[in-house]
């Protein structure tokens, strides 16, 4: 999967409420799923990087969040 970054910034930082809705009722903390996603923008967007218990939270969470979000374009700021 291409993970574009300017769309995961902008997941992780003007769209919280839409990972607040992801897991309300999971158990799972929204920092968490910003913390994945954060280690990630870090990391150069190398899923491989992952621990296990991030690949779960990037698969259940991130992953849906991203696919079902508009694109923003590589070059735009």
């Amino acid at each position: 999967m291409y993970i574009n970054p300017k769309t995961l910034k902008h997941l992780l930082t003007k769209r919280v409420d839409r990972i607040e809705a992801a897991v309300a009722g999971t158990g799972y903390l929204p920092r968490t799923v910003i913390g994945v996603g954060t280690f990630l923008l870090d990391n150069e967007l190398n899923v491989d990087l992952l621990t296990g218990k991030q690949q779960v939270t990037f698969e259940k969470f991130l992953k849906p969040l991203l696919e079902s979000s508009p694109q923003i374009p590589v070059g735009d700021d």
